[in-house]
């Protein structure tokens, strides 16, 4: 990331949510992006998922400048290479565990048989083998989020971001969840992005970044 901005509307209602923000990040590190409410630091993720376009800066990936990126390749560079974990859990409540997991690989258009083969594989792992067929409204705080991580996983993320992804959860839930993150990131090498503004999750990652007022508020958090 180089330069990064990002304004909102314009005149007396212009809020710029970013003001240039420069930082690396490198494979198969945990990173915390810390900050208040209102910091910037929801926006950067987005940009950095690509879901939204900086108003100024670059965001490059593997040394492609991502503003090359357009329509079906950027959906499909998207879908295969990050994986989502956020404080809603954005589960279909009318569809099963399986099918709610299942939907990324529907996206990247993987024939029925392997979807189903990798889905359930997604929930074995994360110990959610048995409620495969449950309906989303039938699993606990904890069981969800579980699910969502699975929903991350099928389709073999390099990175995931997660935004929050305790917020919702009791402390001892919440553990749990924080213990998989970590384990996924420690022993399989993907790349762990988390935005929080929890000082004992962000303590647990290789490296944090804090964002105030749209800046990063130390060089040192950017360039470690």
């Amino acid at each position: 990331m180089r330069d990064l901005a990002k304004t909102y509307g314009k005149g007396e209602n212009r809020f710029d949510a970013l003001r240039g923000v420069s930082f690396d990040i490198h494979a198969g590190e945990s990173l915390a992006i810390v900050g208040k409410s209102g910091s910037g630091k929801s926006t950067l993720m987005h940009l950095l998922a690509l879901m939204d376009e900086p108003t100024s800066g670059t965001i490059a990936l593997d040394g492609d400048d991502t503003r090359m990126l357009r329509g079906h390749r950027l959906n499909a560079i998207r879908n295969k290479t990050f994986g989502f974990v956020f404080q809603q859990f954005f589960l279909t409540s009318s569809q099963s565990v399986l099918e709610n997991v299942i939907l990324p690989l529907k996206i990247a258009g993987v024939p029925r048989s392997e979807r189903k083969r990798r889905a359930t594989g997604a929930l074995e792992q994360l110990g959610l083998a048995d409620k495969a067929k449950n309906k989303a409204t039938d699993l606990s705080g904890g069981e969800k989020q579980r699910a969502v991580i699975a929903r991350a996983l099928v389709n073999n993320p390099r990175i995931i971001f997660a935004d929050e992804p305790t917020g919702n959860l009791d402390s001892r839930t919440g553990q749990v969840v924080e213990d998989i993150l970590f384990t996924l990131n420690r022993e399989h090498g993907i790349t762990l992005i988390i935005v929080t503004h929890d000082e004992d999750l962000a303590a647990h990652c290789d490296r944090r970044i804090a964002i105030r007022d749209g800046l990063i508020t130390t060089p040192e958090e950017a360039a470690a």
